[in-house]
Order: structure tokens, then sequence, then C-alpha cells
């Protein structure tokens, strides 16, 4: 069982079993300003996914085929949630989970979109979508 919350504990999760997928850092300019930085989640299915405190999680859609959700005590990210019809995950943010989550970076996403003022050197891989 991996657990995690937001920084004030007003919401918190478990997610059933390990992360089976890697996390994916997102340098979308979407993600660089919802967090300061770059988004990194991890894909985990919905069906393993219990949150507690839900009722304080607002959601943002910020796009029409996709929403966040973040605390709405202390503004912490905490999901990325597509609207896909059939779309079995929902990304969690990485930093949220309690360590130790037993997995590293796997890829990054929209390097292109990147701020000016950092560099990808990690030697991972990077596309400029998904």
């Amino acid at each position: 069982m991996m657990r995690g919350s937001c920084l004030c504990g007003a919401v918190s999760f478990e997610v059933e079993g390990t992360l089976d997928y890697p996390p994916e850092a997102c340098h979308c300019s979407q993600c660089r300003k919802q967090t300061s930085h770059v988004f990194v989640g991890v894909n985990v299915r919905r069906k393993a996914l219990v949150v507690h405190g839900g009722d304080r999680v607002t959601w943002y859609p910020s796009s029409e085929k996709v929403r966040r959700g973040f605390c709405s005590v202390c503004g912490s990210a905490l999901f990325w949630n597509p609207s896909i019809e059939g779309y079995e995950f929902i990304s969690i943010a990485m930093g949220a989970f309690e360590p130790p989550t037993g997995v590293r970076l796997g890829k990054h996403t929209f390097v292109g979109d990147k701020g000016d003022y950092y560099e990808i050197d990690d030697g991972l891989p990077q596309s400029q979508s998904y």
C-alpha cells in the first residue's frame, strides 16, 4: 500500500499495491505555472486509489480533456485527471507520496515548452508531447 497527502494533511490518499509505472516530469507551461517548476506525476489505476478528504479537493479544468486537483486548504497540487472516457488512470504528484516510493523518474515530456532557467541533463528519454 502506498500512502500520501497534501502539505496540511486535509487530503490524504492510498494506492493499493505498488507503483507499477515510472513517474514522468512534465515541462509544459500549465504544469510549470501550477507547480512553479515541473509536475512529476505517476499514473495509477483509478480503481486502486482511495482519497480521504476528497471534499477538500478542488478541481480546476485546465483544458477540455484534463482537470487538475489540489487541496483547497493548503493549495498542494495533487492530481492530474484526464476526462477521456474509459481512461483508467489518474496521475498523482510524486511529491505527495510518503517515502519510500520504490520508483525512479522515467522520462520528461513537453520538453520544448520547458522553462529557460534550467537544463535537462539526466540522460532520461525526452519527448515533445506524451
